[in-house]
């Protein structure tokens, strides 16, 4: 039963690991409802005792301690509105196909999280001079999906910066206003504004402050893409989230009578900064219309829509949705093959049929 509600309404895109990506045409607020927010998942949801789970902070601190969930939530909060979008997102477009769970447009959301700032942590344990980076580590664990993986399970881990994790790394422990469920990282998970889902951690029980580089194996043979600059390409740890605009109505193949008003609408958010400008095309990237912009948030995306009278005159138009943001950032063409199957932010068009 509990399955069956939580599967509601979302589409399954794989069921053990469980992953469900939201229909992005049933876009219609600001905030996403819990019950749409995309799940995902690289193993089962971990059995947590509330009552006898305990937080652990340690590594290069003065000061190394554990947390009640009891005594985590007497601590000073703050609600934050972020957005979280799964690397792999759009990855049903690329061509030829690739590995991995095939999402369409919804693997992505907009949720307010209520919850401790990792920072005040931190504070507490005492960060030494030597720190330089901080693992968030969970309580899920199964065996890499790498051939050239570490054998036998592997416990999802993921680093941010120090800077990052004193600026505005949050331990979640309310979504939306009410606990955190099961599938969204009960009882406490990480926030990371601005970056991929990935680094948000689910069912987080260790946060280890460590003076070097972390490489651990989702952060370096998964979620991880080449980057190139002056000498050899190198591998580097997936981040920031790239500018984006998708289209949530109409949909791809939708046939819209002639003559006729019809809302064009969806989404754009980018990783640090604001969406600026969201242009449509209405045919195939020839011209561009400005659209009109929702309100915006730091973190969040922005909702945009265009009223199109639709042709007098039947046939295909093809509709596609362009983003720009505050550090000038236009979203590209086409996919980075660098990039693999993570960080798709091409232009995504779709093809509706006037008649």
């Amino acid at each position: 039963m509990k399955d069956r509600q939580l599967r509601a309404g979302k589409i399954l895109r794989s069921a053990e690991p469980l992953n469900l990506e939201m229909p992005f045409e049933k876009l219609g607020s600001f905030i996403t409802p819990t019950g749409l927010f995309f799940v995902r998942m690289h193993h089962a949801i971990p059995k947590i005792d509330k009552s006898k789970w305990r937080l652990r902070v340690d590594g290069e601190v003065e000061s190394a301690f554990e947390i009640t969930f009891d005594e985590l939530i007497e601590i000073e909060s703050k609600k934050v509105l972020a957005l979280l979008e799964c690397a792999g997102n759009t990855r049903s477009v690329l061509e030829p196909k690739v590995a991995g769970v095939q999402w369409g447009l919804g693997a992505v959301g907009n949720a307010h999280w209520t919850g401790v700032p990792l920072s005040t942590l931190l504070e507490r344990a005492g960060v030494k001079q030597t720190a330089r980076e901080v693992v968030l580590e969970g309580a899920d664990e199964g065996p890499a999906e790498d051939v050239r993986g570490p054998r036998g399970n592997v416990r999802f881990a993921r680093s941010v910066p120090l800077a990052k994790a004193r600026e505005d790394v949050l331990l979640a422990y309310k979504m939306n206003d009410v606990d955190l469920p099961g599938e969204h990282g009960f009882p406490v998970r990480a926030i990371v504004p601005g970056w991929y889902g990935v680094a948000s951690v689910k069912w987080l029980q260790r946060i280890t402050v460590i003076d070097r580089p972390f490489y651990g194996y989702y952060q370096t043979m998964d979620y991880a893409f080449w980057k190139r600059g002056n000498g050899q390409p190198e591998l580097e740890a997936l981040r920031e989230m790239q500018i984006k605009a998708e289209i949530a109505q109409p949909t791809d193949g939708e046939v819209l009578p002639v003559n006729s008003k019809v809302r064009v609408h969806g989404a754009a958010w980018t990783g640090e900064g604001e969406v600026t400008k969201v242009e449509l095309s209405l045919d195939g990237g020839a011209t561009w219309n400005e659209t009109k912009l929702g309100e915006t948030e730091p973190n969040a995306w922005r909702l945009w829509e265009f009223d199109w009278r639709t042709p007098t005159t039947a046939g295909k138009r093809t509709l596609i949705a362009r983003a720009t943001d505050s550090s000038g950032r236009i979203q590209p063409a086409r996919h980075d093959p660098d990039r693999g199957s993570y960080m798709i932010n091409q232009l995504l068009p779709i093809d509706v049929q006037v008649r």
